[in-house]
C-alpha cells in the first residue's frame, strides 16, 4: 500500500482504481488573488470561477483555452453552482446574499437576510433535487475588506441554511458551526456534508467535515466528524458517483472513502480552496488554488446533481 507519483499519492491501494499515475496536472491560469467556486457548464463547455479579492468572476473557455472576466465587478463572490435547469447560483460575500444568474442575464436574489436581519457572508451553496438551495454564512466577507466589506454581524453566529423553494424562504438547518465552509450532498441526497474551518479564528478550532442524515423535509441530524484535516483546512469539495469525497486542502486535493477513510492526494503546489467536475464525461477535477485554476484527468467520474446536471 502507498506510492507517490508526480502528481499523485496513493495512500490507501483502493485509490489506484481513482487515478491514472501517468497523468499530470495541468495549469490553465494564474493571476488570481484567490481562486475559488468553480462551476462548469456543459452546454457552453466554459467553467466560471470566483476571484474574491480581485472582486472579479472568470471565464475559462474549454475549446479554446482562453480566460476572460465573467462578471467584473462581481460583488466579491464566493462560491458558485449550476442549479437543475443549467442556471448560476453564486454566494456573494460583498452583498450578503445568494443568487441566481437566469438564462437571460438578470440576477435574482435567493436569500440576503433571515428574520429581517442581514445574512453574514454566504460562502458556498448547493441545490437540491426538490430545487431547495442550501448555503453556509460564515463571517469571512465581513472579518475584513479583503474579500468583502469589514461590518458587524446582525445574526450574531454562522449557520447552514436552507431555502424552501415553494416559499423561497430561508430556515436555519444547522447552527453549532465556528466556521460552517463547503457542502455537498452524497450521489442520492440522503446525507450531506459540511466543513468547518473553525480554526482560522478559534485556536484548536475545527478543522473538520461533519456528515448529517437528511430527512424528507429538509431536517438534519447526526452531524458526526467524517475527517479530519491532515494539512491545512478543508474548505469546498465534491463527489463523484462512488460517494467518494474530493476536497480542497493545503497540499493539494484529498480524497476520502465513504467510510472516512484518507486514500489519497491530487499532489497541488499550492494551497487549494475548491473543486470542480467537468468536461464531456464529468471526469476532469478543476482545482482553484489560490493564484491558479488548475484541471487533471481521473479515471472516476464525478456525481450527477439532480436533473442530470454535472457536479
Amino acid at each position: 500500500m502507498g506510492g507517490v507519483s508526480e502528481t499523485f499519492e496513493i495512500l490507501d491501494d483502493r485509490f489506484g482504481s481513482c487515478v491514472k499515475t501517468s497523468a499530470r496536472l495541468e495549469k490553465l491560469y494564474e493571476g488570481c488573488r484567490w481562486a475559488e467556486g468553480p462551476a462548469y457548464f456543459a452546454a457552453g463547455r466554459y467553467l466560471v470561477w470566483s476571484d474574491i479579492p480581485n472582486d472579479r468572476m472568470l471565464r475559462w473557455d474549454e475549446t479554446t483555452g482562453s480566460v476572460g472576466d465573467f462578471r467584473a465587478p462581481a460583488g466579491f463572490t464566493n462560491g458558485n453552482t449550476v442549479d437543475r435547469q443549467g442556471r448560476l447560483v453564486t454566494c456573494e460575500h460583498g452583498n450578503r446574499r445568494v443568487t441566481r444568474t437566469e438564462h437571460d442575464g438578470s440576477i435574482t436574489v435567493l436569500a440576503d437576510n433571515f428574520d429581517g436581519k442581514r445574512l453574514n457572508s454566504p460562502n458556498d451553496a448547493v441545490v437540491k433535487s426538490d430545487g431547495s438551495v442550501w448555503f453556509s454564512d460564515p463571517a469571512y466577507g465581513i472579518d475584513s475588506d479583503y474579500e468583502g466589506h469589514q461590518s458587524e454581524s446582525e445574526i450574531g453566529g454562522c449557520h447552514v441554511y436552507r431555502v424552501d423553494p415553494s416559499s423561497g424562504r430561508a430556515r436555519i438547518v444547522a447552527d453549532d458551526f465556528v466556521r460552517p465552509n463547503g457542502l455537498a450532498f452524497s450521489p442520492d441526497e440522503s446525507r450531506l456534508y459540511v466543513s468547518d474551518t473553525g480554526a482560522t479564528h478559534t485556536p484548536g478550532g475545527p478543522a473538520h467535515m461533519r456528515v448529517f442524515d437528511v430527512a424528507a423535509d429538509g431536517g438534519l441530524s447526526g452531524g458526526e466528524v467524517f475527517a479530519t484535516c491532515t494539512s491545512g483546512l478543508f474548505d469546498g469539495f465534491r463527489l463523484d458517483t462512488e460517494g467518494r469525497v474530493w476536497t480542497s486542502a493545503a497540499d493539494g486535493v484529498h480524497c476520502y472513502h465513504p467510510d472516512g477513510t484518507l486514500l489519497g492526494k491530487v499532489r497541488v503546489p499550492e494551497t487549494v480552496a475548491n473543486v470542480e467536475f467537468g468536461g464531456p464525461r464529468r471526469n476532469r477535477l478543476f482545482i482553484a488554488a489560490t493564484t491558479s485554476l488548475y484541471a487533471v484527468l481521473l479515471p472516476v467520474n464525478g456525481a450527477l446533481r439532480s436533473g442530470g446536471v454535472a457536479v
